[in-house]
C-alpha cells in the first residue's frame, strides 16, 4: 500500500498513478520524465517567474513611481504591502479554485487576473488605481504560490519529483532577477509590460498540456485520467497497474467526509499541518525579507553601487538555486538541505549582525563592509540552496488527497502572513537595534535547525503514499 500510494501523484486533491508495468518495473517512469512532463512543468513554472516579477518590481521602480505620480513615501509603501494583501486572499481562496475548476484552471484563472493587474498599472495616471493593480497582482501570486508547485507534484516521476518542483522557486527567483536586470534600462511603465509576458505563456500554454491526472479521477472523468496519465507517462508506458492503484486510493478516499478546517486539529492529521505550517513559519521568520530589502543599503556602506548590489544577489539566487537545490535535491534530499541551508543562514545572520555591532562601537572599520557583503551573500546563497524551494516542494508531497486543497491553502496563507509580518517589523527592529535585528533573526534560524532535525521527515525517492503513511 506504501508504495501504492506514492506512485500516485496528487492532482487537485486526488492521487494521480506514476507510470509503472505490470512487471513493477521502472521503465514507465522514465518513460515518464519525457517531453510532455518537460512542457508541462515549463508552462506551470511560468506561473512561478510571475510570481518572481510580481515580487520583485516595487525595488526598481519607486524612485520612477515617486516621481511621475508624485507620491510620499507612505503612499508608495502601501503600494510595495498591498501585493501581500492580495497574496494572502489569493492564497485563503487557491485549494478550494484548483479543488474546483483542477490545476489548469486555476492556473488559467490566476494568469488572467494578474494580466488585468499588470496593464492597469501600466496605464495608472495615480495612487489608486496603482494600488488595485498591484492588489490584483498579489492575487494572482498568491493562488500561483499554491496551485504550480502541487500540479508539478502530480505529475512528475517520483525520481524527478524533487528536481521538478524545485523548478517552481528557480524560476522565481529568475523572474526576480530579471525585474532588477530589466528594470536597469526601463522606465516602470515598460517594466509592467513584461510582467504580462509570461501570464500570456501560462494561459496559452496550458491548452497543450494534460490535467492533473488524479484530479481528473478524483471528479468522475475516468476517460480523460487514463488519457492524461498516458500522455504524461509516454505512449508506450503500460499504464494499468499504475492507473489502477490510484482509482482505489481515490476510491478509498471518497469514503472520507468533507475535510474542514476542524480537521486539520485532528490526531491523525496534526502533523502534517506542523510540519507544513512551520516550514512556511520558519522561511519567512529567518528574516529574508528584512536581508533583502536593507541588502542595498549594505552594499552601499561597502562603497559598491545598490543596482549592482541587487543584480549580483539576484544573480546568485539563481545559480544556488539551480545547482543546489534543483540538482541536489533528489540525491542528497530534503531534510540535509534544510540544515545546511539554516545553517548558512545563522552564519549569514551572525556575520551581519557583528557587522553593525561593531560599526556602533567604532571597532575594526576597516573590515565592516566586507564582513556586511560577505554577510549578506553568505545568507542569501544558503537560502537559495534549501529554506528558499524545499518547503514548498514538502507542501507538495506531505498532505494527503482529502486534506490537500484545505491545509494547502492554510501553509499558504501562513507564508504569506508571515511575509507581511516580517516586512512590516524589520524597520522596528532596525529602529530598536541592527545588530539585535540580526542576532533575532539568527535566533530563529537556531529553531528551524531543531525544527527540521526533530519533525521534517525525508521524503527523497518516495512515493507521495508512502510519504503520507509514514507520517501517520
Amino acid at each position: 500500500m506504501a508504495r501504492r500510494e506514492d506512485d500516485m501523484e496528487k492532482v487537485d486533491g486526488k492521487s494521480q498513478p506514476l507510470l509503472l508495468p505490470e512487471n513493477g518495473s521502472d521503465v514507465s517512469e522514465e518513460e515518464g520524465a519525457s517531453w510532455m512532463v518537460c512542457l508541462s512543468t515549463f508552462i506551470a513554472v511560468c506561473g512561478s517567474y510571475e510570481f518572481g516579477t510580481c515580487v520583485g518590481y516595487s525595488a526598481p521602480t519607486q524612485f520612477g513611481i515617486m516621481e511621475e505620480l508624485n507620491l510620499s513615501y507612505s503612499q508608495f509603501s502601501v503600494f510595495g504591502s498591498i501585493l501581500n494583501v492580495g497574496a494572502v486572499l489569493g492564497a485563503i481562496t487557491s485549494g478550494k479554485i484548483s479543488d474546483f475548476i483542477g490545476r489548469k484552471g486555476a492556473m488559467r484563472l490566476s494568469s488572467v487576473i494578474s494580466a488585468i493587474g499588470w496593464m492597469i498599472i501600466y496605464f495608472a495616471k495615480g495612487d489608486i488605481p496603482l494600488d488595485f493593480g498591484r492588489f490584483l497582482t498579489g492575487y494572482g501570486c498568491g493562488t500561483l504560490s499554491y496551485v504550480v508547485p502541487v500540479f508539478i507534484a502530480e505529475i512528475s516521476p517520483r525520481k524527478l519529483r524533487g528536481a521538478l518542483a524545485t523548478l517552481n522557486q528557480l524560476f522565481l527567483v529568475i523572474g526576480l532577477a530579471s525585474m532588477f536586470l530589466i528594470g536597469a534600462v526601463v522606465n516602470w511603465r515598460a517594466l509592467a509590460l513584461t510582467g504580462v509576458a509570461p501570464c500570456v505563456i501560462l494561459f496559452f500554454g496550458t491548452w497543450f498540456i494534460p490535467e492533473s491526472p488524479r484530479w481528473l479521477e478524483m471528479v468522475g472523468r475516468h476517460h480523460d485520467f487514463e488519457i492524461a496519465l498516458q500522455k504524461l507517462r509516454g505512449p508506450n508506458a503500460n499504464i494499468a497497474r499504475e492507473a489502477d492503484e490510484i482509482k482505489e486510493y481515490l476510491a478509498t478516499i471518497a469514503h472520507l467526509p468533507k475535510t474542514t478546517l476542524r480537521d486539520l486539529i485532528d490526531k491523525k492529521n496534526i502533523r502534517f499541518v506542523i510540519v507544513g505550517v512551520g516550514l512556511m513559519f520558519f522561511q519567512q521568520f529567518v528574516g529574508i525579507n528584512g536581508v533583502i530589502f536593507y541588502a542595498q543599503q549594505i552594499f552601499v556602506s561597502a562603497g559598491a553601487s545598490p543596482t549592482l548590489g541587487s543584480i549580483l544577489y539576484s544573480i546568485e539566487q539563481v545559480v544556488l538555486t539551480a545547482l543546489g537545490a534543483t540538482l541536489l535535491i533528489d540525491r542528497l534530499g530534503r531534510r540535509p538541505l534544510l540544515l545546511a541551508s539554516a545553517v548558512g543562514m545563522l552564519i549569514g545572520c551572525l556575520l551581519i549582525g557583528n557587522s553593525f555591532l561593531l560599526k556602533a562601537h567604532g571597532l575594526a572599520v576597516d573590515i565592516i563592509p566586507a564582513l556586511a557583503v560577505s554577510g549578506v551573500l553568505v545568507y542569501i546563497g544558503s537560502f537559495s540552496i534549501g529554506m528558499g524551494a524545499i518547503p514548498w516542494v514538502i507542501m507538495s508531497e506531505i498532505f494527503p488527497i482529502n486534506l490537500k486543497g484545505t491545509a494547502g491553502g492554510l501553509v499558504t496563507v501562513v507564508n504569506w502572513l508571515s511575509s507581511w509580518f516580517v516586512s512590516l517589523t524589520f524597520n522596528f527592529l532596525m529602529i530598536w537595534s541592527p545588530h539585535g535585528a540580526f542576532y533575532v533573526y539568527g535566533g530563529v534560524c537556531v529553531l528551524a535547525i531543531i525544527f527540521i532535525a526533530k519533525l521534517v521527515p525525508e521524503t527523497k525517492g518516495k512515493t507521495l503514499e508512502e510519504i503520507q503513511a509514514m507520517m501517520m
